[in-house]
């Protein structure tokens, strides 16, 4: 199983707020061993959301995808999300009969007016079902392995905690990936590409090789590792670090 993750609002690529879904997804993500795949930044620009719903539904049309997306699903004008879910799909907007009756029961909680604006965010495209919101009772909801949720952390985040337990539990990994590295030292990164190429014919794991110019206080070194299986990042590293001294080079588990 794979994750994407959309996230869809001006103010995130304005600057005027800072996004916090991705770092909390991926925190969901690896509690229970998985990892994100991408991440998207959309503007409030419904051309644009329809499509890249009309290229993720696609994507998503095998059945080995999770795709959230936070953002958009309110009833102002800016919000273009469920519009734009429906375009995407060929398919109209339709009031969820389970969706309008928590709408209700929060109106009359709230002591709310209950006008069409706010019946409005119950209305998904035809053939959706809900996700429940823990924390006011408006719902999001999901449609062609997407889950669509509110921009809001205090919501967005329960809400995607809550599909992950109900629908994905079977994906978890109990022996969750592991990343290793190792700082190199003398030896430039043209003279490691071997090592990784050779390490990457496991299909288990990936290699990774961040060089640093050093500063003041740090000397010049590439930061060198696998990720993936953790029986075969073990047995990666320790060829790492032979293949390092045998070209002359050093190495340290941690930066001077």
């Amino acid at each position: 199983m794979n994750f994407g993750l959309i996230i869809i609002g001006d103010e995130i690529l304005s600057g005027k707020r800072a996004d916090k879904h991705m770092p909390k997804i991926i925190e969901l993500l690896k509690a229970r061993g998985l990892k994100l795949s991408w991440a998207e930044y959309l503007g409030d620009d419904r051309a644009h959301i329809v499509d890249t719903y009309r290229r993720t539904f696609a994507l998503a049309q095998g059945g080995h995808w999770c795709i959230f997306s936070c953002g958009g699903i309110g009833a102002t004008p800016d919000d273009h999300t469920r519009q734009a879910a429906a375009e995407a799909l060929c398919v109209g907007l339709v009031s969820h009969p389970l969706a309008e009756k928590e709408i209700r029961a929060r109106a009359i909680e709230m002591k709310w007016e209950l006008n069409a604006q706010r019946l409005a965010m119950g209305e998904f495209p035809a053939g959706a079902d809900i996700i429940p919101n823990p924390y006011n009772r408006i719902a999001g909801f999901t449609i062609g392995h997407h889950w669509f949720v509110p921009g809001f952390p205090v919501m967005a985040w329960p809400m995607a905690e809550w599909v992950l337990d109900t629908h994905y539990k079977a994906h978890f990994n109990h022996a969750p990936d592991l990343e290793k590295s190792i700082f190199v030292f003398v030896l430039g990164e043209s003279q490691v590409i071997d090592m990784m190429l050779e390490a990457e014919k496991n299909p288990a794991i990936k290699t990774f090789s961040l060089p640093s110019l050093g500063d003041a206080t740090t000397p010049r070194h590439i930061e060198l590792g696998a990720k993936g299986e953790a029986r075969a990042v073990e047995e990666t590293l320790v060829r790492f670090r032979q293949g390092v001294e045998q070209l002359g080079g050093t190495w340290s588990e941690t930066l001077p």
